[in-house]
């Protein structure tokens, strides 16, 4: 058992492999039945359980990981706080189960969906893949984060506006802003934004430091444009014809 937590190249992830295709697979089949199941989960005891289930899975998750990153002697304040975009997004997300609030779906739906799905096709993990806890602990932590937001969606009735990707871009260039200073001060790399990941990544195609970070920007609000597409078609559906 212990060879499923223990850090090293045993198990090397390779993108795009019948356990990567698997992996999607099954969180797809997640979302269907979230989606079909949208009616019974609006009722108030089912509804608060799996509110409470979700949030304990998030953040049971990330804690989780930092016991891991200490157990496995990987822990350092420079890359291992929850500051990663990932992280914070997963944390707001299991917050956004428990309380509610439409401002922070505004935030956490583009920012969180948006780059847990990325993530999820482009996995920064290569020297682990199933059933190494790195690899189950990734897709869990990302594709939590979607399926919360989603859940918000479908049983919530939470709906983004066009104001919605403007304010979720103003508040992750504000976030971006304060990590920043933030790898500054302690010589991290919080975001990637201070220096490419060492791991073959989208961000190699994106030019040098600090282009890529424009580059970012760029798909960044291509991403939330794409989002916000379903309910941009909905809402034209609904106008009344003239």
């Amino acid at each position: 058992m212990s060879q499923y937590f223990e850090p090293g190249e045993e198990y090397v992830f390779q993108l795009f492999s019948p356990t990567h295709i698997i992996t999607l697979t099954v969180f797809l089949l997640f979302i269907f039945l979230l989606f079909f199941f949208r009616i019974r989960l609006r009722k108030p005891g089912i509804n608060r359980a799996a509110r409470i289930g979700m949030f304990s899975i998030l953040i049971l998750s990330e804690v989780s990981l930092q016991a891991w990153l200490w157990w496995s002697d990987h822990w350092a304040y420079q890359y291992s706080l929850p500051l990663h975009l990932s992280s914070i997004s997963l944390i707001l997300s299991a917050i956004l189960l428990l309380n509610k609030r439409y401002a922070l779906f505004e935030f956490t739906y583009f920012v969180g969906v948006g780059s847990a799905l990325q993530a999820m096709l482009t996995p920064d993990i290569s020297l682990y893949t199933f059933p190494h806890y790195r690899y189950i602990h990734f897709f869990v932590s990302h594709g939590g984060t979607v399926i919360a937001n989603l859940f918000m969606v479908f049983v919530e009735g939470y709906r983004p506006t066009g104001k919605s990707i403007w304010k979720a871009l103003l508040w992750l260039n504000g976030y971006t802003l304060l990590i920043f200073i933030v790898n500054f001060l302690i010589e991290g790399n919080y975001m990637y934004i201070s220096e490419k990941p060492v791991n073959p990544s989208l961000i190699d195609y994106l030019g040098p430091w600090p282009w890529y970070i424009l580059s970012l920007e760029v798909i960044a609000f291509i991403t939330f444009l794409i989002l916000y597409l379903p309910f941009w078609v909905r809402s034209k559906k609904a106008l009344p014809s003239k």
